[in-house]
């Protein structure tokens, strides 16, 4: 599988640093980038370490992954060569 072998190392590479440009990723994005990688909902969410409702949930809508599990799908996409187009992560006016 693709994501063998590298998932752990990210995780723990994005622990350790926040340099990395965090990504918004919507609905259609995120079933790109699965089926770039000929993932279904439950293989995706088995390689990422979460649950494949979560999977389906971000498809939907419902939800956008945020935080370290943006940062990993933007690494995962980059090394599997899919283009994407994740906005950068809008600062809400309440931050202010």
């Amino acid at each position: 599988m693709l994501l063998t072998g590298y998932t752990k190392s990210c995780k723990l590479w994005v622990m350790k640093t926040q340099k990395y440009n965090k990504s918004q990723w919507d609905r259609g994005s995120i079933q790109a980038l699965r089926r770039h990688l000929n993932l279904t909902q439950r293989e995706m969410a088995d390689e990422l370490g979460t649950r494949q409702q979560t999977i389906s949930e971000w498809e939907t809508g419902m939800y956008q992954p945020r935080g370290a599990s943006a940062t990993l799908l933007s690494i995962i996409a980059e090394r599997a060569k899919f283009k994407y187009d994740a906005a950068p992560a809008k600062k809400s006016s309440q931050n202010k």
